[in-house]
């Protein structure tokens, strides 16, 4: 028995209760949670814009904690050390995207915290062959937010290949990690925010970012690419209007409100839309070899397990800056 903030519908709040863990599977690992990130998925889908959850659903993809127990068939890693959940809980492995070396597209995936009770728990079970080792010494809520805000919008930076110049509309826990990793890679980065939000322009300065401004003013320089993390369709067209040609804009939510109709001359010039879907293994060993290195440090607020309401809802009214974390 753990205790857990179980979600059973849209328009209900999570409750607290204990449910019960199943013994670990011959691949499976039962994890003692140290902390989960808030996560604007986990939004998504307590507000029923991801349709179809696995219901009663514990929430959380975004997971720190120590092996507790494990499967017959799990011999790398060991009792009492700290892994890594992130959303990708497992996958097919046999459907074409699979064989292809794009798990992130699988057919069949599983997801944490959406598939599968996720970390809004004191514990979980998680498929070994899919968690990151963490660091031992680190604080665990410090790397939560690495487990799906950094390694989903790392891979939104690859997709933005080797842009200069380049614009994160949306500065919140995605953008503050990226921001970081961007400016230790040489590039200049510019921070859309909601417009007139003055604490989260001064934020993305403060982490390096050369202008920061409102997502409804045009950056000074031209961008060779634009990372939309907010959920707002009507980003696309104004990013598509401060790239250059031949530039990239990078949808990286996993939903996002209807893009609305916008003339052709905009996209003309050999400009891109791409979205970013899921993450893969491999995204996850390269992030986490140059996290350290980069010197990358998360902002964080902490709240309860049991005050899981109340992160989702400063999350949703963009009372943050950095990334919610629950601590059991």
């Amino acid at each position: 028995m753990t205790l857990a903030m179980v979600f059973k519908g849209v328009g209900r709040e999570l409750r607290l209760e204990g449910i019960e863990l199943p013994a670990p599977g011959a691949h499976d690992i039962q994890i003692q949670i140290e902390a989960c990130g808030v996560c604007r998925t986990d939004l998504h889908v307590v507000d029923g814009d991801l349709k179809h959850p696995e219901l009663p659903l514990v929430p959380g993809h975004e997971i720190v904690g120590r092996i507790l127990r494990k499967g017959d068939e799990v011999t790398v890693l060991e009792i009492g050390q700290r892994v890594g959940v992130p959303w990708l809980a497992s996958t097919c492995g046999q459907c074409p995207y699979c064989r292809s070396a794009q798990e992130n597209l699988c057919d069949a995936p599983i997801f944490t915290g959406y598939t599968r009770n996720g970390g809004f728990a004191e514990a979980c079970l998680a498929d070994a062959r899919y968690v990151f080792a963490l660091p031992e010494v680190a604080d665990p809520v410090a790397l939560a937010p690495l487990l799906c805000a950094g390694l989903i919008g790392f891979r939104c930076l690859r997709m933005a290949e080797d842009a200069r110049n380049i614009g994160f509309y949306g500065f919140g826990a995605a953008a503050h990690i990226l921001a970081q990793l961007a400016v230790w890679q040489g590039r200049n980065v510019y921070a859309l925010t909601r417009p007139g939000d003055i604490e989260a322009q001064e934020f993305a300065r403060d982490l390096g970012a050369v202008w920061a401004g409102g997502s409804d003013e045009q950056p000074p320089a031209e961008l060779d690419a634009a990372i939309i993390f907010a959920p707002v369709g009507s980003l696309v067209p104004k990013a598509l209007r401060a790239v250059r040609k031949g530039g990239r804009v990078v949808c990286g939510g996993i939903h996002m409100s209807d893009i609305p109709t916008f003339p052709y001359s905009d996209l003309w010039g050999e400009r891109h839309i791409l979205s970013v879907a899921n993450l893969t293994r491999k995204d996850g060993e390269e992030f986490f070899a140059i996290v350290q290195t980069a010197g990358i440090q998360t902002q964080t607020q902490r709240y309860s397990l049991r005050d899981a309401n109340i992160a989702l809802a400063d999350l949703s009214a963009g009372r943050l800056q950095g990334a919610a974390v629950l601590v059991p």
